[in-house]
């Protein structure tokens, strides 16, 4: 409002912008369905929590249906969105047999990355078809969100010209052992609490990438590096509030 309120003052009436990124989310999947499921059949969740958190972070979305593991539907799913400037997939990005979705964008455009060394969420992908970025995030909703925050947040920053700011981060004392893989850069979900010596940090869950309830429960995560092998209670830790609106 200062801002307009400047312009408006010295008289200048038109202004170079920055559109906002459109990103189009795309959710993968056979097992998928919008409710009632039955046995081996999965509620689709992530279209909703990935697109809320683009939309946080400045980007005009579009929400597609789910589509099926088919080469073809799924060619035909990301060549329709290349007219927007990012294309993010959900689902089918590791290396089973029903994980198409890098097959499928290395055959129309090209592999730039396929695993990094990150828990939860090793099976991200990126790539880019025409021009457009594809961010190929796995199915389970816990990693989805994790790779979303490490790779589609600054993504979207950087293509609206907006300022990455890090996420805060508050102090706060481990209460049980935090075990990790050397190597592997780990994020631990935890619940904060007030106790007789300051904030107290809990972990939620230690593991479980597809246990959606560990990451709403959660008042942060804790980034274990990759230099490290694990962290024992009672150390002080950094606690990211990953769901900052910036």
């Amino acid at each position: 409002p200062s801002d307009m309120g400047l312009l408006k003052g010295t008289g200048i009436d038109t202004v170079e912008v920055a559109a906002l990124p459109e990103v189009a989310v795309v959710p993968t999947g056979e097992e998928l369905v919008q409710a009632d499921p039955a046995p081996g059949e999965v509620v689709e969740t992530n279209r909703f929590t990935v697109s809320r958190l683009a939309e946080r972070w400045g980007a005009d979305v579009t929400r597609r249906g789910i589509v099926t593991d088919d080469r073809d539907a799924l060619r035909a799913a990301i060549q329709r969105d290349l007219v927007r400037d990012v294309v993010v997939t959900t689902g089918g990005s590791s290396v089973g047999e029903r994980d198409l979705i890098p097959e499928v964008v290395d055959s129309i455009g090209e592999i730039l990355v396929h695993g990094v060394a990150l828990k939860p969420g090793h099976p991200v992908a990126l790539g880019r078809v025409e021009g457009v970025t594809v961010v190929m995030l796995p199915g389970y909703p816990v990693a989805a969100i994790i790779n979303a925050v490490q790779f589609l947040r600054p993504l979207i920053k950087h293509l609206g010209r907006m300022p990455l700011e890090p996420l805060p981060t508050r102090e706060a004392t481990l209460t049980r052992k935090i075990t990790s893989e050397p190597g592997i850069r780990t994020f631990v979900r935890v619940a904060l609490e007030d106790g007789d010596s300051g904030t107290e940090a809990t972990p939620t869950r230690a593991g479980g990438s597809g246990v959606l309830s560990s990451v709403a429960l959660a008042d942060g995560w804790v980034v274990v590096p990759e230099s490290k092998e694990g962290i024992e209670a009672g150390e002080t830790v950094a606690v990211e509030n990953w769901e900052y609106n910036g």
